[in-house]
């Protein structure tokens, strides 16, 4: 056997085992995803709001209480999230929003929510349905309706 070949084999070896490794782990963490969306759809709740502002944030400029930036990991406290300023009832609130619900929300408008605690996981329009946003396009459906027109 030339050194070649075993080089190969060996990187083989090591390809397989990080590709077992990584279906184990991800096993794992579709089961934890699973619960976490158990215990979300166990305790939410549907509640009307006005919208008056929303925006991608980072977690320390949201305004969220400082329990929620406690609990949240080291790593993932710099990054953004869509925050969501709205009126339920006679207060004003801060909410985090789920990343597909986020460009179906309106602002300056009255819109049904499914709330699990300051989360907002679903919204539909208390007055009508909502608008959908165009969807963006590609960077080649970009160049190529360039080239068309």
């Amino acid at each position: 056997m030339s050194t070649l070949s075993i080089v190969l084999l060996v990187i083989l070896v090591i390809l397989v085992i990080a590709c077992v490794v990584l279906y184990f782990l991800g096993k794992k963490a579709e089961k934890k995803q699973a619960e976490q969306q158990a215990q979300l759809d166990a305790v939410a709740q549907t509640m009307s709001m006005l919208i008056i502002d929303k925006g991608r944030l980072k977690l320390k400029d949201a305004g969220l209480p400082q329990i929620v930036i406690d609990n949240t990991p080291k790593y993932l406290r710099r990054s953004k999230v869509p925050v969501v300023k709205a009126k339920v009832g006679p207060k004003v609130m801060t909410l985090m929003c789920d990343a597909e619900v986020y460009p179906l929300i309106p602002v300056k408008k009255e819109v049904k929510a499914t709330v699990s605690g300051i989360y907002i996981t679903a919204v539909r329009g208390l007055r009508g349905p909502l608008d959908t946003p165009p969807k963006k396009q590609g960077f080649l459906a970009r160049l190529r309706n360039k080239a068309k027109n």
